[in-house]
């Protein structure tokens, strides 16, 4: 280290922060900290040059004339909006953001230096309260929302302030750094004066920027439309990447009715075709649709922007079925037709009659099918046939239990064509999962019934923008099959599919945004509420402001699918059975709760008669994938579940093959009257006869008991525990392999084999990785869940076993040569330490 140059130590220096430590250890290093040039290059190199100057004023101690000098030559930014400040900050005069001692460790002689040749670049520099170039541009802000006579603040003094005093917050603590962009939204001319000062437009700002250009004006209800094109159309020009996105564009036009200038400045843009994207198109997909307010903008959408597009047309038809609760009143045929007649979608076609009825927020279908009898004139026989592709299609949809319930009460044909059509379509096996080698494949795999979209992880992760787009409406390529399966999906499928049926901006979905349901006004008083110094860099999730139920994209009061199955059908059914795979593979606790609990509320939990059976193909399925059970699978197998390899082991009514148990009978006769042992029944056939014991009497034995003393209560005690020690006894001479063991057993097993594809695993990425160092190979979720439940059953077995045969009871052993849980064996035999020779 003493025999470092000067310029290697320089740069040591500059990736500390704080080298005085340093300076201290060796003399050498203390004369190259002395340096002011090394000093000045030490903030300019840290900080950068927009921060090294402010970051050098609060280390007063170090600072020094030739420092100063050299930070201003070596191009330090130095404002007048600094300067300002420091001088308010030094002698006190003013408060600002700066709550340390920052400058005033600097001493008066170094000071006054600096003021001296800080305001020799500047002609004036007011020192004033309120006088500050700060102050002048917070004004400017506040007094954005009022009429250009009502301002005090001129565009020319805040112009003059960024172009000839150099205006730039000076620290990412300074507040008016996240104010920056909204000075750009209300003049976009500012921007060439901002980037020339170091300021950088990130995209980030992009929709707040646009948000405020078209920001409604309580004090200004004039005609604003000229003035947001010419701002929009300049911000436009001066940065390419400034550009309306879908987002605000779909924002603005939710509030069509109440912000009719921006409403009309967007509609010139479009006809224009300075948009990015068909202005038409935007509301193919739209938000919930269930609220009066938002039915009556999509109307005077449609109105201006009229489309032949077909989920276009269903959106509408929504609107009319939604609105003035049409579907329960008495009429609902002449009602419905009342509606639709404005709208000029008449007559309806039987794909319309069904993407009705399948919509997540249509519950009664009898008004429709009224409708579809007396105006489109169609047979019992294609009404049948609707209703069970209707019944069909909502076994997808998740929130659609009330909708199957009412259509198998009023047809209970529909009860045997929903569960044939289940178990034909919808039965999963392991060759219908991914290959285990395919991981990336397996852990986006998820199971078409059951999914949990009440409680998803991607919902959690979705912004206000993206929840229940897809909800209202089928996709626009007119599929019925997908049919309200997009609900709660996240931003980056629904890109997707947006991207793929525009397709002219298949590689700009991410950056035109996705369309919410917000309006704009909503958004902004968002970005208000949220803290000063995060604003513009939060997410605005799903569940941010009051309006939550308004953006679910199901009704507030459903029913599960799988709920309702599970009241319908009997829990031993090859119905139940599938949709408790599904809700296995897709992790759905709410289900699963479901699943293993009893309908009628006064049966014990504990009891799993009345649950669904847990089966053991559940567990390989899950292993294929490499996910991790549920804790319910695990909470069913420590209740008792009998076990089963498969749902056919139940389905077909007949016993599982397990292996004999015997049955014994023990008597014990003596002069008092003794209690019968009971006998144990088992579930595997009849037992197997077993030899008498040899009758002994029991005046035969010798007693030693002194008459009116204490050991006469002990022989009492002795004789109540016979029976226990006796029923221990019996009880360890049976050879009844219980549920749990079973479990326990074949769990082992498949743990055994989780831990030989690791192995593998292991040594195929190892052979493969450079050979300096070993690769880490991580476990599956399956592999790890696995691991840590079975360790808890085997010790719960092994309680149930103490309970039973006592305290000395073997533990069994369900180790395996390839278990993965060799730490927590228990070694019965003591390793040879003894070296053996061979000769």
């Amino acid at each position: 280290m003493q025999h470092l140059c000067d310029e290697v130590i320089e740069l040591i220096f500059y990736e500390l922060d704080d080298p005085t430590a340093l300076t201290l250890t060796s003399k050498h290093f203390h004369n190259v900290s002395q340096d002011p040039y090394v000093r000045a290059h030490y903030f300019l190199n840290r900080y950068g040059r927009m921060d090294a100057m402010f970051w050098a004023l609060g280390r007063g101690k170090i600072m020094n004339d030739k420092v100063i000098d050299i930070l201003i030559s070596s191009g330090a930014y130095v404002s007048r909006y600094l300067v300002q400040v420091a001088i308010h900050h030094y002698f006190r005069s003013a408060n600002h953001f700066i709550k340390t001692a920052w400058v005033r460790n600097m001493s008066i002689p170094v000071f006054a230096h600096f003021m001296k040749v800080a305001c020799g670049l500047f002609d004036e520099v007011p020192l004033g309260k309120n006088e500050d170039d700060g102050y002048f541009f917070a004004v400017f802000l506040k007094e954005s929302r009022l009429p250009p006579d009502m301002k005090s603040t001129k565009w020319e003094t805040v112009r003059d302030i960024f172009g000839r005093y150099k205006f730039i917050p000076f620290s990412m603590k300074d507040p008016l750094m996240v104010q920056l962009p909204i000075a750009l939204a209300i003049e976009p001319r500012l921007l060439p004066y901002a980037e020339a000062n170091g300021f950088h437009m990130d995209t980030k700002y992009r929709d707040f920027v646009f948000r405020k250009m078209f920001e409604k004006m309580a004090l200004n209800n004039g005609e604003r439309s000229d003035d947001i094109l010419r701002n929009v159309r300049e911000l436009r020009r001066l940065d390419s990447r400034m550009f309306l996105s879908r987002t605000v564009a779909a924002e603005i036009c939710m509030e069509s009715k109440s912000n009719e200038s921006a409403y009309r400045a967007l509609k010139i843009l479009d006809r224009t075709k300075e948009l990015l994207f068909d202005l038409s198109y935007l509301f193919v997909k739209t938000r919930s649709i269930t609220s009066a307010y938002t039915i009556n903008v999509l109307r005077h959408l449609y109105a201006d922007f009229p489309s032949t597009d077909p989920t276009v047309r269903i959106v509408m038809l929504l609107t009319a079925c939604l609105s003035d609760n049409v579907l329960a009143q008495p009429n609902s045929s002449s009602t419905l037709k009342s509606k639709l007649e404005p709208l000029g979608l008449l007559p309806l076609t039987r794909k319309d009659v069904v993407d009705i009825l399948t919509n997540p927020f249509v519950e009664k279908h009898s008004a429709v099918v009224d409708f579809a009898k007396d105006e489109m004139n169609l047979s019992s026989s294609d009404i049948k046939d609707i209703l069970q592709e209707v019944a069909v299609k909502c076994l997808k949809i998740g929130s659609k239990g009330k909708t199957l319930k009412k259509l198998v009460d009023c047809h209970p044909y529909l009860h045997a064509v929903l569960q044939e059509n289940a178990v034909q379509h919808y039965a999963i096996n392991l060759d219908d999962l991914p290959p285990h080698d395919d991981e990336e494949a397996c852990a986006a795999y998820e199971a078409l019934l059951c999914r949990d979209f009440n409680t998803n992880s991607k919902v959690t992760r979705n912004n206000s923008v993206t929840t229940g787009i897809h909800s209202a409406v089928p996709n626009a390529l007119g599929d019925p099959e997908e049919t309200g399966d997009t609900i709660a999906t996240d931003s980056r499928e629904m890109d997707e599919d947006e991207s793929r049926n525009e397709g002219p901006m298949e590689g700009e979905t991410s950056e035109l945004g996705i369309i919410g349901q917000d309006t704009l006004s909503s958004m902004i008083r968002q970005d208000e509420m949220a803290p000063t110094r995060s604003r513009r860099r939060s997410l605005y999730f799903s569940y941010f402001g009051p309006d939550t139920t308004g953006k679910l994209g199901y009704p507030i009061d459903f029913i599960q699918v799988g709920r309702w199955v599970k009241e319908r059908y009997p829990v031993r059914s090859a119905m139940a059975a599938t949709f408790l795979t599904h809700a296995v593979i897709n992790n759905n606790t709410t289900l699963l709760h479901g699943f293993f609990t009893c309908n009628t509320p006064s049966t014990n939990y504990v009891s799993t008669s009345q649950h669904v059976p847990v089966t053991f193909k559940h567990f390989r399925l899950l292993a294929r994938l490499g996910k991790a059970p549920n804790w319910c699978l695990y909470h069913e197998i420590e209740n008792g579940a009998e076990f089963y390899f498969s749902e056919d082991d139940y389905l077909s009514k007949q016993p599982p093959a397990t292996e004999p148990k015997r049955c014994t009978k023990v008597k014990v006769k003596s002069k008092e009257t003794s209690p019968t042992i009971p006998r144990f029944s088992t579930q595997a056939g009849p037992s197997r006869p077993s030899k008498r014991r040899p009758r002994r009497s029991a005046t035969a034995v010798m007693s030693y008991v002194i008459p009116d003393s204490d050991d006469e209560a002990i022989v009492e005690d002795d004789d109540e525990n016979a029976v226990v020690v006796l029923m221990t006894m019996q009880a360890k001479k049976r050879k009844v392999e219980s549920n749990l063991q079973r479990w326990i057993k074949h769990l082992s097993v498949l743990l055994a084999e989780e831990q030989k594809k690791y192995k593998e695993k292991r040594k195929r990425l190892e052979k493969n990785a450079p050979s300096d160092g070993r690769r880490r190979v991580a476990k599956s979720e399956f592999h790890k869940s696995l691991m840590v439940n079975l360790r808890s059953l085997r010790k719960l077995d092994l309680d149930k076993r103490k309970q039973l045969y006592g305290p000395d009871a073997a533990e069994d052993d369900y180790f395996t040569e390839d278990d993965g849980d060799d730490e927590y064996r228990q070694r019965t035999t003591r390793a040879n330490k003894r070296r053996r020779v061979t000769t």
